[in-house]
């Protein structure tokens, strides 16, 4: 019996040392470091910055919207951030949607509130066809489906680089920093170098620049600026209950420092003369 339970934890431990050697550990510590950014809605009292989120839902409109759906949210969902419900309108009021008339025949009509954000393609074989064969994913739960969330959004954001631009010593200094072997790394013409993405070779161009928006509330747009917005923005879309999930928690948790305490009491009551 014994030999069996030894045997057992030896396997036990050479499992445990294969899965850290070759699973997502290991294969996460090639990948090159994420920014490390700080963030309004992490950790237990996180909220959103209503204000960043105002402009990312900007930036979503002007730029990513052209190619990304974020069919899981609603207009509606954007007085969520601060915004009132005549805001809302006037920034919709341009926005035409696809429907059936009366009469039975396919019109366009102006976005309601109730309805969901505008696809930029009809179906995904449409936005697969306009975007070399694959089709731009849905940002409405990006932040949640990425590993590292807002980090990595941000850094692919940011972590766009000219490579064919750099000087010799310059991409031999990148190469080492991202262990890139020249002799097999193959660049197309029609991609696009990025530090944080998987691969370092993306088709899609660098979506963001210096001055890409004009902000409305006057706040310089800068890449980092621009990046650091739509990204809180997204944060919202994929959990928008994050600020009462947190509100809810700390109730529980400050119930439950009452109760054990209420609870230490009687016991020191009830044990109080048998000692």
């Amino acid at each position: 019996m014994r030999k069996f339970f030894a045997t057992g934890a030896i396997a036990l431990a050479a499992a445990v040392t294969t899965s850290l050697a070759f699973g997502p550990a290991a294969i996460a510590a090639d990948e090159p470091k994420l920014p490390e950014l700080h963030w309004h809605f992490e950790g237990p009292f996180g909220t959103y910055d209503r204000a960043a989120a105002q402009r990312g839902y900007q930036v979503y409109k002007e730029v990513c919207s052209a190619c990304h759906s974020m069919s899981l949210l609603a207009y509606r969902n954007l007085m969520e951030i601060g915004l009132t419900e005549n805001q809302v309108k006037g920034l919709i009021a341009d926005i035409q949607l696809p429907d059936i008339g009366d009469d039975g025949a396919a019109i366009e009509r102006p976005a309601r509130l109730s309805d969901h954000f505008r696809k930029p393609f009809a179906n995904a074989l449409a936005a697969a066809a306009a975007n070399g064969g694959k089709a731009p994913p849905d940002l409405s739960v990006m932040i949640k489906a990425r590993d590292g969330g807002p980090d990595y959004v941000y850094g692919l954001l940011t972590g766009y680089v000219d490579y064919d631009a750099l000087s010799p010593d310059a991409k031999a200094k990148l190469n080492k920093e991202l262990d890139i072997d020249p002799s097999t790394f193959a660049f197309g013409k029609d991609d696009n170098f990025n530090k944080y993405f998987p691969g370092h070779r993306i088709a899609m161009p660098p979506p963001l620049s210096d001055g890409k928006v004009t902000y409305v509330d006057g706040t310089k747009a800068t890449l980092d600026q621009e990046a650091r917005d739509v990204v809180e923005f997204l944060a919202f879309a994929a959990d928008p209950h994050l600020e009462d999930r947190n509100r809810v928690g700390i109730r529980v948790i400050l119930f439950l420092l009452v109760l054990a305490g209420f609870v230490y009491a009687v016991k020191r009551q009830i044990w109080a003369n048998k000692h």
